[in-house]
């Protein structure tokens, strides 16, 4: 090595450390409740703004007027019957995959995990385009269950194989086996919806990521199952605390592993099943969330859990309303702005020392 990159190497060290030690340190908790007010005011002016803003311009005052009155006009019903259901389907899928991430990065000590990396979301769409493709299913309250079993068993496949070693669960086995069953199934959906155009073109925006279709129907039929798997989320988030410190630790702290991990399965598996059903294959809020909470809170499971309920809704909206001005009179699938956010986001956390410190 020469004498300038060992000097580099050495100046590096301590900030490393340094970085290390701020990302994993405790916020004060008039911090932490200031940061979640700012967000939640923060998804309070995001929900206005998809209200407001979409491929139709729509005057304010007349936004205004059908929100408080309702109405029999046409821009008063596209803003009462679409926009407001396709909002409320944005908080439930945002909050979904920003919990199923917190949740999937702490149980698998995997700052680079989330469900789109890991195969999950991969696994509920393949089960949906079966269920299509094969069965001939059309509707959401149909194929649900099929999202839900598919994301179980691809959630379980890569737990099995990032564990399969004497060492214990590993992160990069863990990410790998991801990357690759989503590949594969990625792979056969694609060919099953390309079989077929029929098939191809009703799920052409679904597999894109998308929040169109009939948000109030979607929304109701997905609704128990992510109010279930966040109760979920919330009651395990202690017990990933002590997780996150061990498996012998959290024994002697009184916490048992197996139970966790389990419960912390059936959440991930009602979170991403459910929002992978009604709003397709969304990638990256489950990865980029947990970690901007991580930053404002520290390592408490039990703040970042509820910094990202609320986060993740900030994004997905946030994205839906640029997908739908970005391109008027059409619509850009959110899944498709997400990912354009996302990709240069992943590349800087797989960087930096400080966003991968869990």
């Amino acid at each position: 090595m020469t004498e300038s990159a060992t000097a580099l190497s050495e100046r590096s060290q301590p900030r490393d450390a340094a970085v290390r030690e701020s990302a994993a340190r405790p916020r004060s908790l008039s911090v932490r409740a200031a940061g979640l007010l700012a967000s939640v005011i923060l998804l309070a002016v995001l929900v206005l703004a998809s209200v407001a803003f979409g491929a139709k311009i729509i005057p304010l005052p007349e936004v205004a007027h059908a929100l408080l009155h309702g109405g029999g006009s046409d821009d008063e019903l596209v803003v009462t019957g679409l926009r407001v259901p396709r909002t409320l389907l944005g908080i439930l899928v945002g909050a979904a995959l920003g919990g199923a991430g917190t949740i999937i990065q702490a149980f698998t000590r995997n700052p680079l995990a989330d469900p789109g990396i890991l195969g999950v979301n991969a696994g509920s769409a393949f089960a949906v385009t079966l269920g299509v493709g094969l069965l001939g299913l059309t509707s959401i309250s149909q194929y649900l269950w099929l999202a839900l079993a598919g994301a179980a068993a691809a959630t379980v496949a890569v737990y099995l194989v990032g564990t399969a070693s004497r060492t214990g669960a590993s992160p990069v086995r863990m990410t790998l086996a991801g990357v690759g069953l989503a590949a594969v199934l990625g792979g056969i959906t694609s060919g099953i919806t390309l079989s077929n155009p029929t098939i191809f073109q009703s799920m052409l925006s679904w597999s894109a990521g998308s929040l169109t279709g009939p948000p109030l129907s979607t929304a109701a039929a997905i609704a128990p199952f992510i109010v279930a798997g966040l109760v979920i989320g919330a009651a395990i988030t202690r017990p990933l605390n002590a997780l996150a410190l061990g498996d012998d630790l959290a024994a002697a702290l009184g916490s048992r592993a197996r139970l966790t991990r389990t419960a912390a399965v059936i959440a991930v598996t009602m979170l991403s099943g459910a929002a992978t059903a009604a709003a397709g294959p969304v990638g990256f809020i489950g990865l980029m969330i947990p970690h901007l909470a991580r930053w404002i809170t520290g390592p408490d499971q039990r703040w970042i859990f509820a910094y990202t309920v609320v986060l993740g809704p900030c994004l997905l909206l946030a994205s839906d309303v640029l997908g739908r001005i970005a391109m008027r009179p059409a619509e850009l699938p959110v899944g498709i702005v997400t990912a354009f956010v996302g990709a240069p986001v992943l590349i800087l956390l797989a960087r930096r020392t400080k966003a991968t410190a869990l």
